[in-house]
């Protein structure tokens, strides 16, 4: 058996990129791999879920010493073949530290001293900037591995719906996030858009989900519309997000989980770069991507929206 430990306790999309990478892995090293992966505790189920990991270690971040401590035990239990620390930071570099592994690796811009706890250090691309993807795909070149992704993320423990939310059984929804984690990031026509797709789309079921509420027309029709804000968690997606037709975010998480599930979204870009942040890989033809000029989302107006939509799952007549 090779025992893999991968040190990557967030953010959501850095959690993604990383277990499509060390699927990838996997595939490679075939049946013997067995991957243990620390994680924040707020990613933690999440993680658990993804069929790519075996074990999940917990990281509370308000935890204390004594909780960080624990963690250095439980990681001291058993010996690794890979240590793969992703993050690059002090804390993660400490795990690195006290983990036993025979080959340590970390990447070549680790900050906060992570870089001396490793024994070996993962080169950047030589183009830059740089997609995460495809820097973290050096970690795979570096053991002798193709730096390439083999395969979609899945949740097999997640495809039932919970008996609470019996309209998981609606097949092929759009789904909508309106978050992201920064406001310059936001597109601010999500509610114009849904009014444009129930108009011209009546037989299309239309989801709205995350946690930034935006307006709704009362008048929607229902089931057609349903306005999920703030009532589902991160695990409640992935099985939406498994059955949608299509996926319409910002450059978020849901994105990057969209992507990594192999399922068709468009994301809508303003002041960040898709050649480095974009749905990975670019170049899949399931990966839409919208930019708004000079970087204001003000400027991406929702009819130019609607016509891509309908123009990648043509549901409009």
């Amino acid at each position: 058996m090779i025992r893999v430990l991968v040190i990557k306790p967030s953010s959501l999309g850095d959690i993604i990129h990383g277990l499509q990478v060390i699927q990838s892995l996997r595939n490679q090293l075939g049946n013997d791999a067995h991957v243990t992966w620390v994680a924040r505790d707020c990613f933690a189920d999440f993680v658990d879920a993804c069929d790519t990991v075996d074990k999940t270690l917990v990281f509370e971040r308000k935890g204390g010493l004594f909780a960080f401590i624990s963690l250095i035990k439980q990681i001291r239990k058993n010996p690794f073949d890979y240590v793969l620390d992703l993050q690059g930071l002090a804390r993660s570099g400490l795990l690195t530290f006290f983990a036993k592994g025979k080959r340590k690796l970390v990447r070549s811009d680790a900050r906060e001293f992570a870089r001396f706890a490793s024994t070996e250090r993962v080169l950047l691309p030589t183009q830059q900037p740089a997609h995460a993807v495809d820097i973290l795909l050096g970690f795979l070149q570096k053991l002798d591995l193709k730096p390439e992704l083999s395969a979609s993320l899945s949740f097999s423990k997640l495809d039932l719906p919970k008996p609470h939310q019996p309209d998981l059984e609606i097949k092929n929804p759009i789904l909508i996030f309106p978050d992201s984690r920064r406001a310059e990031k936001e597109w601010p026509y999500f509610s114009e858009l849904t009014r444009l797709l129930l108009e011209n789309c009546p037989n299309q079921h239309i989801i709205w989900l995350g946690q930034k509420k935006i307006p709704a027309d009362p008048n929607w029709p229902k089931p057609h519309f349903l306005n999920w804000i703030g009532k589902t968690d991160l695990l409640d997606i992935i099985p939406l997000i498994n059955q949608s037709a299509l996926v319409i975010c910002n450059d978020s998480g849901p994105m990057h989980l969209a992507a990594a599930m192999g399922k068709t979204v468009l994301t809508l870009f303003g002041p960040t770069s898709p050649k480095q942040y974009g749905p990975y890989p670019l170049n899949n033809p399931n990966h839409h991507i919208l930019t708004a000029e000079n970087g204001n989302l003000a400027r991406l107006g929702p009819d130019t929206v609607f016509e891509k939509v309908a123009e990648i799952i043509k549901c409009c007549p």
